[in-house]
């Protein structure tokens, strides 16, 4: 078992490529299976060529992903004060903040779930739910958002706190045992063990499983490991102190106004490509999925990123704190440029993979080629805004993010849909982040040099 000295080896001491590679590459691994197991719920719903079950799957995604948020306002907002603390010698503030952190993400989750159960039909319907939707992203909803909110959340948050001490093999090898046991459920339940048409009832059961096993796994990967790590559940050890829960919100909070933000985007979307009809819908929810294997790529690498950068900053190494985010970030821009060759290449065969409806095929394979020539700009942003979170300047991120959705990406969504309709509505991304990529660039660059974070002048 890796002990506490190993782990400050990677903080500390170990070539900045080596320490990157031994942080991200398990969590990159880890998103490309939750990426795989999201996707196979619609490839196997895909596999019954109705296009109202994989629209009905696809236009939840924006609600899943409200899961992201609460579990990024404790697991990112927690995660990253803990590996801050790491690197100050706090330990005992850190188990504290810990306990916090998971107890507050249990009682947002439930307040999330129990919502979900009430509001579900009005939800839905907002969603662009329909006559031949309505009863598909119903059953999904239960399963996945009433059932499973808590393990889902839960599952998220431990992630977050392993990878902060170190441990970011074992937080992937969670993330990757829930998405895997995923891909192996699916079709035992929706075509062994249930009858036909039921199968995003299927679907929703198997992810349910796969998260709750998940959120298990992390449970007695804790215990297991207690003493080793400063990650506890013992809330009688007392409450941090009031500067470290402000510091929690101070990043949890615009972690998970982004979130939201980026949902309301995705729900905008939809409701707009909604008014052109089902089969449009539907191409649109396998796009905005099969997309997101680069942009999982790059997650993986700045979660990888983030407990590095978190730790120097606050130890006031600027010198090797400064290595990471250069060398993560020439890494991920690589990543961005290499998908657009890909996806360009290959689209038509992606959009098959899924469904085999020519008409579903045939618009997808349009948008999927325009939306993967924003990743590069994309990547940009999310990595700025999570190199300030690193920092624990919250406020910062927020303003990057409520810029970013509110004032960009959204208004720019209805004004191309109103000057060039369907296709507006496809373009409107990479438009969007192109603009946002430059001011990210020149805040970051700003507000370092306003923060004196100058490496010739400012080392270990």
């Amino acid at each position: 078992m890796d002990n506490t000295n190993d782990k400050k080896q990677i903080f500390e001491r170990i070539p900045v490529p080596q320490a990157v590679r031994i942080m991200a590459v398990p969590m990159i691994i880890s998103q490309v299976i939750v990426l795989i197991y999201n996707m196979a719920d619609t490839f196997y719903v895909g596999r019954t060529n109705n296009p109202y079950m994989v629209a009905g799957i696809s236009m939840l995604l924006p609600v899943f992903n409200l899961t992201l948020s609460l579990s990024g306002l404790a697991g990112i907002g927690g995660g990253t004060l803990i590996s801050r603390l790491l690197g100050e010698n706090r330990e005992e503030e850190a188990r504290k903040v810990s306990a916090f952190c998971v107890w507050l993400a249990i009682v947002m989750a439930a307040c999330f779930s129990i919502g979900i159960a009430m509001f579900m039909m009005p939800l839905l319907g907002l969603l662009g739910a329909g006559e031949n939707t309505m009863a598909y992203a119903r059953q999904y909803t239960f399963c996945v958002l009433v059932v499973g909110g808590i393990p889902t959340v839960l599952s998220n948050v431990f992630s977050n706190f392993v990878r902060s001490v170190g441990y970011s093999r074992k937080a992937s090898t969670g993330i990757a045992l829930g998405g895997i046991l995923n891909i192996i459920l699916d079709p035992l339940f929706m075509f062994v063990l249930l009858p036909r048409g039921y199968e995003v009832l299927g679907v929703g059961i198997a992810t349910c499983i796969s998260n709750c096993v998940a959120c298990l796994y992390f449970l007695q990967m804790l215990y297991k490991t207690r003493g080793s790590h400063v990650i506890s559940l013992n809330i009688k050890r007392g409450l941090p102190s009031a500067k470290s829960i402000f510091s929690v919100f101070e990043v949890g909070f615009p972690s998970a106004i982004a979130t939201l933000l980026f949902d309301l985007d995705y729900v905008v979307l939809d409701k707009l490509m909604v008014g052109y009809g089902d089969i449009p819908l539907a191409a649109i929810g396998i796009v905005l999925k099969a997309e997101r294997f680069p942009l999982n790529v790059g997650i993986g690498l700045c979660q990888g990123m983030i407990p590095l950068v978190a730790y120097n900053f606050a130890a006031r190494n600027y010198r090797r704190m400064d290595e990471i985010v250069r060398f993560s970030r020439m890494v991920g821009l690589i990543v961005g440029v290499v998908s657009i060759c890909v996806y360009e290449l290959g689209a038509e065969y992606l959009l098959r993979f899924f469904i085999s409806d020519s008409a579903t095929v045939a618009l997808g394979t349009n948008f999927v080629r325009t939306r993967i020539l924003a990743m590069p700009f994309m990547f940009t942003c999310f990595f700025t805004v999570d190199t300030f979170n690193a920092f624990g300047w919250g406020g910062i991120a927020l303003l990057l993010g409520v810029t970013r959705w509110a004032v960009i990406n959204i208004p720019m969504l209805f004004l191309l849909n109103a000057l060039f309709g369907m296709y507006g509505l496809v373009w409107s991304q990479l438009i969007s982040d192109c603009m946002m990529a430059a001011i990210s660039v020149f805040v970051y660059m700003s507000w370092r040099k306003r923060a004196g974070l100058n490496v010739k002048t400012r080392e270990a």
